[in-house]
């Protein structure tokens, strides 16, 4: 799955690994987003998640990754979207945020890319969602846009520890 895109312009080609980042590009419904390489852990088929009563919607439950207990969060209802069924493309992206292990919903994975920091922009100061709500840029390739998440930002605001989210169900 790993793709290398032309997102880096010559001149940044063959400068310091300062210069770049990889990111994964994902999908929520239209919008594309990305998240920094270094925080995903892997990324995994849909499977069976073990809902439990009490906690926010957006958190969807539990799933056992290897005999560890992770929870998973839907981006899409994290952000307000509309629920969507899973289907054939969508994925469980595992990340790594204050050492713990998050698992994210998403539509589709995209691919992993390599992004010249030049690329990078705040967003407009009128705009609303997730790129407003919570700390991100955007990154320009061209006439695409990847919304690039603060995934610690987006999360850091919800229980996520198993241990206490198996407490709330009790």
């Amino acid at each position: 799955m790993t793709t290398n895109v032309p997102a880096v312009p010559a001149q940044h080609a063959h400068s310091g690994a300062s210069d770049t980042f990889q990111l994964v590009s994902f999908r929520l419904g239209r919008e594309e987003y990305g998240i920094e390489i270094t925080r995903v852990r892997e990324i995994i088929l849909m499977g069976e998640i073990t809902r439990l009563p009490q906690t926010p919607p957006h958190i969807k439950g539990l799933i056992n990754l290897r005999s560890t207990v992770i929870p998973v969060v839907d981006l899409r209802l994290r952000f307000g979207m509309p629920t969507k069924e899973a289907d054939d493309d969508t994925r469980i992206v595992v990340v790594t945020v204050d050492e713990k292990t998050v698992g994210l919903i998403v539509d589709a994975v995209s691919e992993v890319m390599r992004v010249s920091r030049d690329l990078l922009s705040a967003p407009p100061c009128n705009v609303c969602g997730p790129a407003r709500e919570y700390p991100a840029q955007i990154v320009q390739l061209g006439n695409r846009l990847i919304i690039l998440l603060d995934i610690q930002d987006i999360l850091g605001q919800s229980p996520l520890d198993p241990a206490e989210l198996a407490a709330a169900e009790a």
